[in-house]
């Protein structure tokens, strides 16, 4: 069983990797039976890209994922939903044949893929792999998943802040804070979010869809945009 105080440093550790520039693939290591993990973004308007990666291995593989357009990460994503191979040379020839052939000297062994997203925001996806075939009990996949939500955060935060997002001219007026303020609360209680996610959530939203900050929460406030209501791809 995970240790609980070594979970709860892996959370505090990565729910601070943004401000502090640390792996966001590292707390994984430290808390859940692998050898190795990767983070990707594989959606516009995040591109595909791997965020970071462990070790060789790792970044070879989610690269070929990427390139091959096909994969773990891919089916978790599209999905929502783990996806855990524990013999990936000898299970997984007819679900993705191109990387089959095309990782066969990687060295990978047992593949967790688990969808990052955040909401209704589909970001890409974090694999974990493992050298053993045991596979992840129950809670282990749960204390996987909570660290997957804090991974997607910072990916987006990270996202959010190499871009420019759209504004006009009433973006800094006291209107447009109150609107955005008054969206928050709402997008908090229809996702069963922290604030601060909430937030999140609009800007990303806002980003993903060309829009600025301000029309995407008074769509909100005048519920012609309710985020628990947005089918989940």
């Amino acid at each position: 069983m995970t240790d609980r105080l070594a979970f709860g440093a892996a959370v505090e550790q990565l729910s601070l990797a943004h401000e502090s520039r640390a792996s966001i693939c590292e707390p994984f290591l430290q808390v859940l039976p692998v050898n190795a993990a990767a983070v990707c973004t594989l959606v516009n308007p995040f591109g595909r890209e791997t965020v970071c990666a462990s070790n060789p291995m790792a970044a070879l593989f989610d690269e070929l994922q990427l390139d091959l357009g096909e994969g773990p990460s891919w089916d978790a994503l599209h999905t929502r939903r783990p996806l855990l191979v524990n013999n990936f040379q000898t299970s997984t020839g007819a679900t993705w044949p191109t990387l089959m052939n095309a990782s066969r000297h990687t060295g990978v062994h047992a593949v967790y893929a688990f969808p990052l997203s955040l909401g209704s925001l589909d970001i890409g996806a974090v694999s974990l792999f493992s050298n053993h075939s045991d596979g992840l009990s129950p809670a282990q996949i749960l204390d996987a998943q909570v660290l997957v939500h804090i991974a997607s955060v910072q990916v987006l935060r990270g996202s959010l802040a190499s871009q420019t997002l759209k504004t006009n001219l009433e973006d800094n007026e006291g209107y447009s804070r109150r609107v955005v303020h008054q969206a928050t609360g709402m997008v908090l209680a229809q996702l069963n979010l922290s604030a601060a996610d909430a937030l999140l959530i609009i800007h990303g939203h806002a980003f993903a869809h060309g829009r600025t900050v301000r029309e995407v929460a008074a769509d909100v406030v005048t519920r012609q945009l309710d985020f628990s209501s947005i089918p989940e791809s």
